[in-house]
């Protein structure tokens, strides 16, 4: 993993908007619908070539494939686990969310109604079988697309690139193993040879986490008690998923959920940063522009950063379509580069720009890019302060 020794280098969370012409044949594989596979598949690759050029334009130096092959960053693993049935199609729900529905119930109402435009609703995983592990197609093209677009680039354009995968805990409820404990180390030894499979192709490999903020939320049905040991039992798993991974291969992104509303729930990050340091990683990124966290770059005063790792903050809104400015971007990444060290700091964003194929994501794809621009301009202002040159 590339750090900031010379300049802040700029990257972002993962998914980016798929074209339209995309989205329509991945509805019609979604809900069980004759499609073309082969023109599907070349869709991919193309909508792959597309965003990682455009990435580059934008001025980014740690790219991904967008995710154009997912219909979204959690549930994709339905196509890449067995062990699992759909269920009765029970919508995916985590715990906090309803406690935000119950306080804003007219505003929820709204929100949840765009929900339409989705290419397939999330919903929850039933595990009713021994899970494996059968995603190895899938994952060899995702790195076949992102290798090949790579490829169309001229030489030293991108400093490095990543793939993510879910971490084990979220998307589905256990009906077959003897505990929730055994059910985690399954799909974590799963997930662990798509783990494997991204760090052996090359790339480093982003674990998408929202699930330990989750554990840690406010939830009327658990005490405090019980989501600090259902956290610690999810980084126990996360961390026996990731054992003998370099952890300078290893992101790890971690959020505060994707619905956007009022958000005056939220856990305090000073509460969720010591526990987030115990995954085995090597950089962690995080939310920042949320206006519910701008504030909290004050915890790493008392937060150590041990050695050797780096900070993502997400100094771009996954919420908004707002574009902010080079200059408090400049002016945040001074702030955490004040404290844990320019060396130690990577500029980045929230969240994915649309972690659900959607037809209709919450920021337009044009805005997506502007936003990726501000970064990387910010970045540059922030590089001329913090070296002088």
């Amino acid at each position: 993993m590339q750090r900031s020794t010379e300049r802040i280098l700029t990257t972002h969370v993962g998914s980016l908007a798929r074209p339209r012409d995309l989205l329509e044949t991945m509805r019609e594989k979604e809900h069980g619908c004759p499609y073309d596979a082969a023109g599907f598949a070349k869709q991919v690759t193309t909508a792959v070539a597309d965003v990682v050029r455009q990435q580059v334009e934008t001025g980014l130096d740690i790219v991904t494939d967008g995710e154009m092959s997912k219909v979204s960053f959690l549930t994709y693993v339905k196509d890449r686990l067995a062990g699992f049935d759909g269920g009765a199609g029970e919508r995916l729900m985590p715990p906090s969310w309803q406690v935000e529905i119950d306080a804003f119930p007219e505003y929820y109402a709204a929100y949840l109604g765009k929900y339409t435009e989705q290419v397939s609703p999330m919903t929850t995983m039933v595990c009713t079988g021994p899970v494996s592990y059968v995603g190895h197609e899938q994952l060899a093209t995702d790195v076949a697309n992102l290798r090949a677009a790579l490829a169309e680039l001229p030489e030293g354009a991108v400093t490095e690139a990543f793939l993510p995968s879910t971490s084990p805990s979220g998307f589905g409820r256990n009906e077959h193993y003897a505990s929730d404990a055994d059910y985690l180390a399954a799909v974590a030894e799963a997930l662990r040879e798509e783990y494997l499979g991204i760090v052996d192709a090359g790339f480093l490999l982003q674990v998408d986490d929202p699930w330990l903020i989750e554990y840690l939320s406010e939830n009327p049905a658990t005490s405090p008690d019980q989501r600090r040991a259902d956290a610690d039992l999810h980084i126990e798993v996360l961390n026996h998923a990731l054992r003998g991974i370099p952890e300078e291969k290893i992101r790890l992104h971690t959020c505060y959920g994707l619905n956007h509303g009022p958000r005056v729930h939220d856990i305090a990050f000073r509460d969720v940063a010591p526990l987030m340091l115990k995954i085995n990683a090597g950089a962690y990124s995080f939310e920042v522009a949320n206006p519910r966290h701008q504030h909290e770059w004050k915890i790493w005063g008392d937060v150590p950063l041990p050695d050797g790792k780096v900070i993502i903050p997400g100094l771009l809104g996954h919420a908004t379509n707002y574009v902010e400015h080079p200059e408090l971007i400049a002016d945040q990444i001074e702030l955490y580069a004040g404290i844990v060290g320019r060396e130690n700091v990577l500029a980045g964003a929230d969240c994915g720009f649309s972690s659900r194929a959607s037809f209709l994501p919450e920021v337009h794809p044009t805005v997506v890019w502007e936003k990726f621009r501000a970064l990387s301009e910010g970045a540059r202002h922030a590089s001329a302060r913090l070296w002088g040159r």
